[in-house]
């Protein structure tokens, strides 16, 4: 009895024997000690960097929201038309307007305008008169945005239709281009002419070029009526039957250049085409360089590097007929307004 007695003491708080601890246990109580004390600051940490995450996001999302804002009113309301803008529309593809459902690149837009003021600026020293500049930049805008709506249409009407226009198909187009007026040049510099004339690279370029090509080939395919037309107009001249003669009985286009001309004149392709044929010779149906229809050609003359030839013309109409119903019919919307179409609206 007395032993038990012993050992509740021992367990009684006050008693001043000391313990007797293994070495692993004093050590298990110097960890445990060190563990509590840096809970102290592990937990007080934890919720600092808890707020730092917080208000780095906040800060992000306050970053990305004035960014957009920025950059909506540079595009909408400004109309920024330089390089960085350019640049962040080629790998965001923002609209500029909207044909029958189709989003128009703010891209193309501008690549478009870009292409055509240039030159005009460079002929004209940049404009010195202000007034003159912008209203001639704002013409140069509307007609940027009308093209670019015109082969928005013509993407679409592509996709409906299962028409297709090939890398080949370009890398083709580009060499012609290149090669244009007999004269192989370098690709190089053929890059050079582009950025120095038009301000263009060669993806902008070959953008272009794919955007022709899937208006024409769209075009030919909706206008029955021009394939017929030109069959039947190619079938009279080669009967012998006369150049004028046969454009006035079809009611189609005739020209004629009356004499020697460049080959690189700007023709749709026609010098080019007539260049490699001999005096006399009539061509097959050649399709417009620009798209806009089918060119009969015969030879007249030729020296060095000019032609004389007579020419028919049978134009693509569908395609404008049934871009011309969209836009009556009020299915283009556009996000960006000119001061002259706003003071006409005022006007009326």
């Amino acid at each position: 009895m007395s032993k038990i007695k012993d050992k509740i003491k021992d367990k009684l708080p006050g008693n001043s024997e000391p313990e007797h601890k293994t070495e692993k246990e004093k050590l298990d109580e110097r960890r445990e000690e060190i563990l509590s004390k840096g809970r102290k600051f592990k937990y007080p940490m934890q919720f600092a960097k808890h707020r730092l995450v917080i208000a780095t996001v906040i800060i992000a999302l306050v970053v990305l929201i004035l960014t957009g804002i920025l950059g909506w009113l540079s595009l909408y309301k400004t109309q920024n038309t330089g390089d960085v803008l350019y640049r962040i529309t080629t790998i965001l593809p923002v609209p500029v307007a909207k044909v029958d459902g189709e989003d128009v690149r703010y891209s193309d837009y501008l690549m478009i305008y870009r292409s055509s003021i240039t030159p005009v600026e460079q002929q004209n020293g940049a404009l010195s008169v202000e007034d003159n500049l912008d209203s001639l930049k704002n013409y140069y805008k509307r007609v940027a945005l009308t093209s670019a709506e015109d082969y928005t249409y013509a993407i679409k009407l592509a996709k409906q239709l299962g028409i297709e226009v090939t890398d080949e198909m370009v890398d083709k187009a580009f060499d012609d281009h290149r090669k244009i007026g007999g004269t192989d040049r370098s690709q190089e510099s053929f890059l050079k002419i582009l950025k120095d004339n038009f301000n263009m690279g060669e993806s902008e370029y070959r953008r272009m070029l794919y955007l022709s090509l899937v208006k024409t080939e769209v075009s030919r395919k909706i206008d029955t009526e021009a394939t017929k037309k030109a069959e039947e107009a190619l079938s009279k001249v080669k009967a012998g039957g006369e150049f004028r003669k046969v454009a006035e009985e079809l009611s189609l286009g005739y020209e004629e250049t009356g004499e020697l001309v460049d080959i690189l004149n700007i023709d749709g392709g026609r010098s080019d085409l007539a260049y490699n044929m001999t005096p006399g010779e009539i061509s097959g149906i050649l399709v417009s360089g620009n798209g806009d229809g089918y060119y009969i050609v015969k030879l007249v003359d030729k020296a060095d590097s000019k032609v004389n030839y007579v020419s028919i013309q049978i134009p693509f109409t569908e395609f404008n007929n049934r871009l011309n119903n969209v836009r009556e019919e009020n299915r283009i919307e556009e996000y960006i307004e000119f001061p002259e179409e706003d003071a006409a609206e005022e006007q009326q």
